[in-house]
């Protein structure tokens, strides 16, 4: 169960936030380490790396173990699918080769080029765009704002039904109907489930459906059976995209939001989505921007006004 954050578009962060890995998507896999046997021996404790230890010189010039930290994470997609023994060798020999082109370019005057000295601000600019949203966004969200953001959703969450119910899916009306008579005779709905229903999975669990809640199911199925009474069954066929229906409603019970640790990931997403915006819109209202092309202001405006 995942609590539903109301979420704005997140586009106008641009790549910067992806550069300053703030993690915004709880999509973003990780790497699952495995249980460490209780009886062995802990590992000791990695030596601390001297960030200015020089790892490689390079016409010269020094390449240290910040910079080549720097290029494996910058590099980290590249090397994902690479043995991670193998990762630290990958990550010099891609610095070294930038550092060799990087001398290249130099020497053959690219970087006095006008298209590169424009790309070269515009880089500069997103990557301190991205310093700022970590260090004064991100850096500075509290576990009580999470927990407070999280309180807020859920007093925000209108109370939600669920229910348990059953069904028997047949082809045509016509067996529907023929079902519900047997059911008003008194035929045990599982019984009748597992000997009529085409619903693969409920030919062995009585036409089992489990819990569910609104608009989990077709909207026909869902408005038929949220309308049943606890231990009542529908006495039309109802009619889907998959053929006719019978349906048992067997429990019903307010369904529960789902714990905090459960989505305190959001919850910070959350936090930072809004901070970054209120940030955003403060540093846009003391700015002093002019856009001479009346259509593409227009268009601008109307998309700061939808954030």
């Amino acid at each position: 169960m995942s609590l539903s954050f109301r979420r704005a578009s997140l586009a106008s962060l641009g790549l910067a936030l992806g550069l300053s890995a703030l993690c915004l998507s709880p999509l973003m896999a990780q790497e699952t380490k495995p249980a460490q046997d209780a009886t062995a021996p802990a590992a000791a404790p990695a030596a601390p790396v001297d960030p200015n230890a020089v790892v490689a010189t390079v016409n010269g010039e020094k390449l240290t173990e910040a910079d080549l930290q720097l290029a494996e994470g910058e590099l980290s997609q590249q090397f994902a699918q690479m043995p991670p023994e193998q990762r630290r060798a990958a990550a010099l020999s891609a610095a070294i080769e930038i550092r060799v082109m990087a001398k290249k370019a130099v020497d053959s005057g690219l970087d006095k080029d006008a298209d590169f000295l424009r790309r070269m601000a515009f880089l500069q600019a997103r990557a301190l765009h991205g310093e700022v949203v970590e260090k004064e966004v991100v850096d500075k969200v509290t576990d009580a704002e999470v927990r407070a953001r999280y309180d807020q959703e859920i007093a925000n969450t209108p109370p939600v039904n669920e229910i348990h119910a059953r069904h028997i899916l047949v082809k045509t009306k016509e067996e529907a109907e023929a079902i519900i008579k047997q059911l008003d005779g008194g035929a045990d709905f599982q019984k009748l489930a597992n000997e009529h229903t085409s619903d693969p999975s409920g030919k062995t669990s009585g036409g089992d459906l489990g819990w569910f809640g609104p608009g989990q199911m077709v909207p026909e199925f869902d408005k038929a059976a949220f309308a049943l009474d606890v231990g009542k069954y529908s006495k039309e066929p109802v009619q889907s995209q998959f053929g006719w229906h019978v349906i048992k409603v067997e429990d019903k019970r307010a369904k529960q939001p789902p714990a905090f640790d459960d989505v305190k990931d959001q919850a910070k997403q959350a936090v930072i989505r809004d901070k970054y915006f209120a940030m955003v819109k403060e540093l846009r209202a003391a700015a002093k921007v002019e856009i001479p092309d009346e259509k593409l202001k227009k268009d601008v405006d109307t998309m700061e006004a939808g954030k």
